[in-house]
């Protein structure tokens, strides 16, 4: 098992370098960039703004002497001092050739230095470890409430698989799924957070503005209350597969031979389920769990933290991209796609874990 996982973590070298070249690569041929958002925010304004839209860069205002209209590569560039291009471009890294660019950007996240933003006065690291705790509320809890919902409901629809509470709570799950999460969210939001009818939570962020002097049971309450309506969305359509997988994978179970004798020996029909076809049946579905919270954790956020005022990683991330804010967007890339291979791993243990019968160890190299 030890040399699995020592291939398994050598393997993610290559993927983790692969996936930053290719991002870098299609940036590079992107539209727009961080010099463009400046220089587009240049027009029309005074020299005195651009202190402020460059991040306080104090010498960069006196290159806005308007030239003799040579031509740049920058859309906006026109009639703008060369030399005040250079800087700008110094400022942002540009003035380096690609590679450069690539091997120091390398360098920098293999000790986990992920530099500046470009338009806030903030490292990169502050930024998200101050939109952590959403993400992680929102991913966490969903996932949990799901699995709780979806196993003892899949388990119920195999045990009852036919049935009349087969038949409608089926229904249920596929109205559910097939719902738009932020469609949902929106509904919420209308009868319960004062968009047309009732105000009975609220809207914005994880905690209440007195939620320093609130008591330690009184805190628990008021961020559970903040999360009730953005996890009801969310956990709408997440437990619809999770429940189906846990259904199908019981009746698969339940219809093997080796049921059948469990229960010619007189065992109980609890003993059947639970002493032997628990295990078995939910190797895939418990195996999955890692998988499902980094799903949730990384993609399944962003209009539900948009809808409800939640200030996470899936609003940091996209508001990088369209401010073309690349520290921020290079390190949340890595950072994802670091931790989505290290659950992969985790999920491939896990099997293990569940079942011992399975050696991943004597697979080859």
């Amino acid at each position: 098992m030890l040399a699995y996982i020592l291939r398994r973590v050598a393997l993610m070298i290559p993927t983790i370098l692969g996936i930053m070249l290719i991002t870098f690569a299609i940036i590079q041929f992107a539209p727009g960039g961080p010099v463009e958002r400046v220089l587009a925010q240049l027009q029309g304004q005074q020299e005195g703004s651009l202190s402020r839209i460059t991040g306080g860069q104090g010498d960069l205002g006196g290159g806005v002497a308007r030239g003799g209209g040579e031509s740049s590569k920058y859309r906006g560039a026109q009639g703008l001092d060369p030399a005040f291009i250079k800087k700008l471009e110094a400022q942002f890294g540009f003035d380096k050739p690609a590679y450069e660019r690539f091997g120091k950007m390398l360098w920098d996240y293999l000790r986990f230095d992920f530099g500046r933003s470009y338009f806030r006065d903030v490292s990169v690291l502050e930024l998200i470890k101050e939109k952590l705790p959403v993400s992680i509320s929102l991913g966490l809890w969903m996932t949990l409430i799901s699995y709780a919902i979806s196993i003892p409901l899949g388990i119920r629809k195999a045990v009852a698989d036919g049935s009349r509470f087969d038949v409608w709570t089926s229904a249920v799950v596929i109205v559910g799924y097939a719902i738009p999460s932020f469609l949902f969210g929106i509904l919420l939001v209308i009868l319960f957070a004062g968009g047309s009818f009732l105000q009975i939570f609220p809207l914005r962020g994880l905690t209440s503005e007195n939620f320093e002097s609130l008591s330690v049971w009184g805190k628990a309450v008021d961020y559970a209350w903040h999360l009730v309506l953005p996890l009801s969305a969310l956990v709408l359509g997440a437990f619809a597969t999770s429940t189906l997988l846990t259904k199908n994978s019981f009746l698969d179970e339940i219809r093997k031979q080796y049921v059948v004798t469990a229960r010619m020996k007189g065992l109980t029909e609890r003993r059947v389920l639970y002493g032997h076809v628990f295990r078995n049946a939910m190797l895939i579905v418990i195996a999955g769990f890692p998988g499902a919270f980094i799903t949730a954790f990384f993609t399944g956020s962003l209009l539900i933290e948009t809808i409800f005022s939640l200030d996470g990683l899936g609003l940091l991330s996209f508001n990088s991209i369209v401010g073309r804010d690349y520290p921020v967007v290079f390190a949340t890339l890595y950072i994802f796609s670091l931790l989505g291979l290290a659950v992969n791993l985790l999920s491939d243990l896990t099997y293990t874990w569940i079942d011992p019968r399975i050696d991943f160890s004597a697979r080859g190299a």
